[in-house]
């Protein structure tokens, strides 16, 4: 076997907190290799990134996901017992439940409730001064999935729910005040969502028959056993938080039509060219920054050794901008995915492979049909200014936003 290039430092871990992002791809641009190992929190981690690398780490005879995420991020962001941890039989019966929410129907009707909060905004926008599109899309979202989901939310709630939701988005990288909070806002959202599913079960709380709510409920594994009752929050949170956590592709799509003005003018009305528009969003700006696995039983791949439960890390940021997959990964050209047949192991924001039994991001069908209606707002329901502010983007954030939010002003209805 040849030698695997290797990251001098006795462990990364703090350089993988400074330079989030670009962590992966700016040492495989050094090492000249798209592989490479070091240490992360201590323990010995392969780094990858590209189309090959992505189509190994999604082959399930290789690798599993169980003990792969770092206990902080599944006490924030993925919930302890969440799918993203299974394997094999387990994890196929529980993704297949996520998957039977995802029907095209269920997608257009989320569709549909989210179009109905954004264009009750508007008259609220034009009448108030400035407007931070983060904070109202985020709080859109909340209303709209939990609507969706069959989730009674209060409109008193909507602010605090939200607001928690984001602690957990923010909570997997950080130190400090921001992962307490995540933990905080899971230990009050498992508990109340636990509560409406014990409620589902015993026929006092009504839910729509094919809401999230209703199926997550009902779910019994392979022994007819019903889900725990925090198990059952966990998978219902890993519904609402990830749509919510869409208000950042949503401020990216904002960011984009601001910085590239002449696709404002073209996508309104031209499905095609608004498709093509939001996975250049999904390529372009920074979302996840990687996914984690161990692997299964050791093998060979490319001349390198791959130890049983070596944990492993393929890049998602940087195999979107991967230069031999994405020609001029730093430019936002949408033109790139005109007419673009789809490709599982290439374009991999939520991740790789396929959607129905692999670990792929159930939801990702949900994103793209969100972010369309929230590019047919933008250009097509409103007009407004873009006073300035800082709209830079940290890449040693994760996960990062613009610092103003993005801030809209002089809202103007039209159509």
């Amino acid at each position: 076997m040849s030698s695997m290039p290797s990251d001098p430092s006795p462990d990364s871990t703090l350089a993988f907190l400074r330079e989030g992002y670009r962590f992966v791809g700016d040492r495989c641009d050094r090492h000249g290799s798209d592989i490479f190992q070091t240490r992360l929190m201590l323990e010995p981690t392969i780094c990858l990134r590209g189309r090959p690398a992505a189509e190994l780490f999604y082959d399930d005879d290789k690798f599993v996901r169980h003990g792969a995420m770092p206990m902080r991020g599944q006490r924030t962001l993925t919930g302890v017992g969440g799918v993203q941890g299974l394997d094999d039989a387990a994890h196929r019966a529980r993704k297949a439940m996520l998957m039977s929410i995802m029907t095209p129907a269920a997608i257009d009707r989320l569709g549909e409730l989210f179009d109905d909060e954004w264009r009750a905004r508007v008259p609220v926008w034009v009448r108030s001064g400035p407007v931070v599109m983060y904070d109202e899309v985020g709080r859109m979202l909340a209303r709209a999935v939990c609507a969706w989901a069959g989730v009674p939310l209060a409109g008193a709630d909507v602010a605090s729910r939200a607001a928690d939701l984001h602690a957990m988005i923010e909570a997997p990288a950080a130190v400090g005040p921001r992962h307490w909070r995540g933990l905080l806002a899971r230990r009050r959202a498992e508990p109340w969502l636990g509560d409406l599913v014990e409620r589902v079960r015993r026929g006092a709380l009504p839910a729509p028959e094919g809401s999230a709510l209703r199926v997550i409920a009902e779910h019994r594994d392979d022994q007819e056993r019903l889900l725990p009752r925090r198990i059952a929050a966990v998978e219902l949170l890993n519904v609402l938080r990830p749509t919510v956590a869409l208000d950042r592709y949503v401020v990216f799509a904002a960011l984009a039509l601001h910085d590239h003005p002449r696709w404002r003018e073209r996508v309104p009305g031209d499905e095609p060219a608004t498709t093509s528009f939001v996975h250049e969003v999904r390529r372009h700006y920074p979302f996840f920054p990687v996914a984690a696995a161990r692997v299964r039983r050791s093998f060979g791949w490319q001349g390198h050794d791959f130890p049983q439960g070596r944990r492993v890390l393929l890049g998602l940021y940087a195999t979107n901008h991967h230069p031999r997959l994405w020609p001029e990964p730093e430019r936002f050209r949408p033109e790139r995915f005109t007419g673009w047949p789809g490709d599982p192991f290439s374009l991999v924001p939520q991740g790789g492979g396929e959607h129905f039994a692999g670990h792929r991001c159930a939801g990702e069908w949900l994103t793209v049909e969100l972010m369309k209606r929230a590019v047919g707002n933008l250009t097509g329901t409103m007009r407004y200014r873009v006073p300035p502010q800082d709209l830079a983007l940290d890449l040693g954030r994760m996960p990062t936003l613009p610092p103003s939010g993005f801030v809209v002003d002089g809202v103007r209805r039209i159509g």
